[in-house]
C-alpha cells in the first residue's frame, strides 16, 4: 500500500506529468489507497477520472471501472495507453470484441499487466467473465456515471440497479468508488443506498463554474438566424449546439455550412466510422461548430470550447449542467446559451405521455425544473446551484454577474404579504399540493383536485384571486430559492413549509421579488417580426411603401396584397434594399415578383436612405440550404400535369395544410401555379365567383378576415387554394 503524499505527488508526475492535484483529488485518492468505500461529486472537467486512474495505477491487482458508454470508455483507454508504455496497462471488456482480443485480455490481466478494465454493467452479468474475475486480484470498482443508477437522475438505466449483487459475486470486501458529475441531493442519497456504500467517504466539490456565462433568449421562428449571428460574432472559436432530434441536427449543421461556417453534425444514427471522423474533426480544430444531440461529448475533452448553444431546451436541469459544462474547461470564457419557447416544452411532454405513470412523473417535475430556470428572472447560477443543494451568494460570490438576469436586473418590488399568504396555502392544504395546485388555490380557481380535497371550502381558497398565475409562479420559485418553502422529490414536486418559512410565519420580514420573464405565443410574434431579424420595422418608410404599393396595384387593377404582402414590406422597411440582388433576399420575394414589380419600390428606398441618412444593416441573410427545392420542382411539376393534390401530398408524406404551405411559398415568390383543375374540383362556378370577387375588392389577404367575411361557408384549406389561384392569374 502507498500512503504517503510524497509518493502520491511523484506518482502522479510519473504517469500523468502533472506537479499539482486538482481541488478535492488529492483526498479523495488517499481515501481509495486506504481501500475505503468512496462517493465523489465532482462537475464535469473537474478531473473525475484521474480520482480512479492513479490509484488503479499504483495499487496491486485491476481496477474495474464500469461505464455506460462505449465511446467514453475507448476514450479513456486510448489516454491510458498514451501514459504507459505497456498497451496492455487499460483494456475495455465488452460484447464488441472477438475471441481472440478477449483472451489477450484476460492473459493480461492474469499477468498482472492490466491496471484498468472497463466494463459496461451487461458484461459483468456474463457468468464466464465472472468465474474469471473471481480468479484474479481486484482492487476496486468504480462506478462512473453513477447517476445512472437512480431513476431520480436524468439517465437512469435499469441495469445500473444490480451492480451491488454483482461486485458482490467477485469477491468479498471489495472497496466501491462511485463518480457522478451532477446529483441532486435526492440522487447521492439513492446512489449511496443502491451501491450499499452507506459508509463511503463523501466528497462533493463545488457545482460554481465561474467563468461560464448562462443566456436565455427566447426560441423564435428565426431561430437559425440568431444562431449563425451568434456563431459569426464568434468567428474562430469552438462551439457545440445541441438539438433534439437527428433530423434537426442534419438540417441545421446544412444551414450553417451554407453560411459559410465550418461545421459538422453528429449523432448516435451515423456509422462508427462516419462519428469518429467528425468528432476528430471538431478535436482536431479541422472544424469549428459540432451540431449534435446529447450523444455527442461524453468524455470529450477538449478544453477550449468556448460556447454552448442549446437549440432545443433539455429535459432536466442536471442535463443543461453537464452539457453547458463542456464549455471553458480550461478555464477561458464559456457562453451558455438557450432558446427557450413553452412549445418546445409541450412536445417533450407529449414524448412522455407513452410512458408508464411513475416515470412521466419523475420526467414532468424534471422538466418543470427546466421552466423555472428558464422563466426565472433571478440569478441563474444561485437557481441552478440551489437545484443540486449548493448555497450561492449573488452578490459577492465566485461569478455573481455571469448571466443575463444579473446583468440586465429587473425591477424588484415588495412581496412580504404574498409570502405570508403562499405559505398559509401551502399549510392550508395540508401540504398536500405542486406548484400549480397552489398557484389554483390562490387563485380560488376549482378544478377535479380541488375539489375532491374541498379545498374550495378552506379559508385560504381565493385569498391571492388579485395577482395573476404568472406571479405566483415566480413567487413560489424564489421562496423555494431562499429556503423557505421545499419540494419534495420523492412526491414529484409537492411543497412543504421548511422551518425557516415557520420562522418566517410567525416574524414575517421584508421579500422583495421580481417578474419572471414571459415567453408566450405573443411575445414571440412580436420578436419574430422585429427582434430577430436584427430590429424594428421604420415606420415612416412602410407607410411610404404601402402608399406606393397601392398606387401601383391602381395602375394594373389589382388588391394592393397583390403586389407585395404585408410581410415583405415590413421586411424591406427593416432592410432597406436598394438593388434587385437585395431585394431577392427580402421575405416572400422571388425572382418574378421583383422583375414584375420590384423597380418602382427599390429606388423608392434609395431615394428615402439618401434623404434621411440611413445607415442599412449589413444585415444577416440566412442562404436556405435548398433541401426544400426538389420538393417545389416536384409540386411545380406535378401541378402542370394536373395530379390531385391528395396525390401529391401522400408521395412526399405531408397533410393537405402543410402541402398548401409549401405551395404558397413558391406563388408568393413570383411563380404561377395554374390550380384552376384542383379548385373546379372542390368549388362550383358560383363559390368561385364569390371568392374571386371578394380577393378583388379586399384590402388584405388576411385568411382570417376573409373566414369571418363569409362566416363558415368555406374551410380554411378552400380559401387558402384559391388565394393562390387568385394571385397566380392575376399577379405572377
Amino acid at each position: 500500500m502507498v500512503s504517503n503524499g510524497l509518493d502520491l505527488h511523484a506518482s502522479l508526475k510519473k504517469y500523468f506529468g502533472f506537479s499539482q492535484f486538482k481541488g478535492l483529488q488529492e483526498e479523495v485518492i488517499k481515501n481509495i489507497i486506504q481501500g475505503n468505500n468512496t462517493f465523489v461529486i465532482m462537475p464535469t472537467g473537474g478531473g473525475k477520472s484521474l480520482c480512479y486512474q492513479l490509484p488503479a495505477l499504483m495499487q496491486e491487482g485491476t481496477a474495474i471501472v464500469v461505464s455506460p458508454l462505449i465511446a467514453l470508455m475507448k476514450n479513456q483507454v486510448d489516454a491510458l495507453r498514451g501514459v504507459s508504455s505497456n498497451n496492455g496497462v487499460a483494456h475495455v471488456l465488452n460484447s464488441s470484441l472477438t475471441k481472440n482480443e478477449v483472451k489477450q485480455v484476460k492473459l493480461d490481466i492474469t499477468e498482472g499487466v492490466t491496471k484498468l478494465l472497463y466494463v459496461a454493467p451487461e458484461s459483468l452479468t456474463k457468468d464466464e467473465y465472472v468465474d474469471f474475475l473471481q480468479s484474479v486480484k481486484i482492487s476496486f470498482v468504480a462506478v462512473d456515471e453513477a447517476h445512472c443508477i437512480s431513476e431520480w437522475g436524468h439517465d437512469f438505466r435499469p441495469e445500473y440497479r444490480n451492480l451491488k449483487t454483482i461486485v458482490n459475486r467477485l469477491g468479498d470486501a471489495i472497496p466501491m468508488i462511485g463518480l457522478t458529475a451532477t446529483a441532486t441531493p435526492k440522487v447521492q442519497e439513492d446512489i449511496i443506498k443502491n451501491l450499499g456504500i452507506m459508509d463511503a467517504k463523501v466528497f462533493k466539490a463545488s457545482f460554481n463554474r465561474p467563468n461560464l456565462f448562462y443566456e436565455v433568449r427566447p426560441k423564435t421562428e428565426n431561430v437559425d438566424a440568431d444562431i449563425i449571428r451568434f456563431v459569426k460574432q464568434n468567428t474562430g472559436k469552438s462551439g457545440i449546439i445541441y438539438c433534439l432530434s437527428r433530423k434537426r441536427v442534419e438540417e441545421l449543421a446544412q444551414v450553417l455550412q451554407v453560411n459559410g461556417i465550418s461545421a459538422v453534425p453528429y449523432h448516435a444514427g451515423f456509422d462508427a466510422k462516419t462519428r469518429s471522423k467528425y468528432q476528430d474533426m471538431f478535436l482536431m480544430e479541422d472544424v469549428d461548430v459540432v451540431v449534435a444531440t446529447i450523444a455527442f461529448g461524453m468524455g470529450i475533452d477538449k478544453p477550449d470550447v468556448r460556447f454552448v448553444i442549446h437549440h432545443d431546451i433539455p429535459k432536466s436541469i442536471e442535463s443543461y449542467y453537464q452539457e453547458t459544462g463542456r464549455a471553458g474547461r480550461d478555464g477561458g470564457e464559456g457562453h451558455c446559451l438557450a432558446f427557450y419557447s413553452y412549445k418546445d416544452i409541450e412536445k417533450l411532454e407529449k414524448f412522455m405521455s407513452g410512458k408508464p405513470v411513475a416515470e412521466q412523473e419523475i420526467g414532468n417535475a424534471l422538466l418543470q425544473e427546466v421552466v423555472a430556470y428558464a422563466e426565472t428572472s433571478m440569478s441563474r447560477r444561485k437557481f441552478m446551484l440551489h437545484y443540486f443543494g449548493e448555497a450561492f451568494d449573488e452578490i459577492h460570490g465566485e461569478g455573481a454577474d455571469m448571466d443575463d438576469n444579473t446583468r440586465n436586473p429587473k425591477e424588484k418590488q415588495e412581496a412580504k404579504e404574498d409570502v405570508i399568504k403562499l405559505l398559509k396555502a401551502v399549510q392550508g392544504t395540508n401540504e398536500k399540493f405542486k406548484s400549480k395546485e397552489i398557484v389554483n388555490t390562490l387563485r380560488g380557481k376549482v378544478n377535479a383536485l380541488i375539489s375532491s380535497h374541498k379545498t374550495d371550502e378552506k379559508p385560504v381558497f381565493g385569498i391571492g384571486s388579485d395577482k395573476d398565475k404568472n406571479h405566483w409562479m415566480a413567487l413560489i420559485r424564489q421562496v423555494l430559492v431562499a429556503g423557505l418553502l421545499k419540494k419534495e422529490i420523492e412526491q414529484y414536486g409537492i411543497l412543504h413549509v421548511t422551518q425557516k418559512g415557520k420562522d418566517f410565519l410567525k416574524a414575517p420580514t421584508s421579500f422583495m421579488m421580481t417578474k419572471d420573464h414571459v415567453y408566450n405565443k405573443a411575445t414571440d410574434d412580436a420578436i419574430v417580426s422585429a427582434a430577430s431579424k436584427g430590429g424594428i420595422a421604420d415606420e415612416k418608410l412602410l407607410k411610404q411603401l404601402k402608399a406606393l404599393r397601392k398606387s401601383q396595384a391602381g395602375k394594373l387593377g389589382v388588391p394592393p396584397f397583390v403586389v407585395f404582402q404585408d410581410p415583405s414590406l415590413q421586411d424591406m422597411a427593416l432592410k432597406y434594399p436598394i438593388s434587385m440582388e437585395e431585394l431577392l433576399n427580402i421575405h416572400g420575394v422571388g425572382e418574378g415578383k421583383a422583375k414584375k414589380y420590384g423597380k418602382p419600390f427599390i429606388e423608392m428606398i434609395a431615394a428615402y436612405v439618401a434623404e434621411n441618412d440611413v445607415v442599412r444593416p449589413d444585415d444577416l441573410v440566412v442562404k436556405s440550404t435548398g433541401a426544400n427545392s426538389g420538393l417545389k420542382l416536384y409540386i411545380i411539376q406535378n401541378v402542370d400535369r394536373k395530379l390531385p393534390l391528395s396525390d401529391i401530398a401522400s408521395a412526399k408524406g405531408l397533410e393537405i395544410p402543410d402541402l398548401i404551405k409549401e405551395m404558397e411559398q413558391i406563388v408568393f415568390s413570383g411563380t404561377k401555379l395554374n390550380l384552376g383543375y384542383w379548385i373546379d374540383e372542390i368549388l362550383d362556378e358560383d363559390q368561385q365567383e364569390e371568392i374571386h370577387d371578394y380577393f378583388l375588392e379586399a384590402e388584405t389577404d388576411n385568411i382570417d378576415d376573409a373566414m369571418e367575411e363569409f362566416d363558415g361557408d368555406y374551410e380554411d384549406d378552400e380559401l387558402r387554394l384559391y388565394r393562390l389561384k387568385f394571385i397566380s392569374e392575376v399577379a405572377n
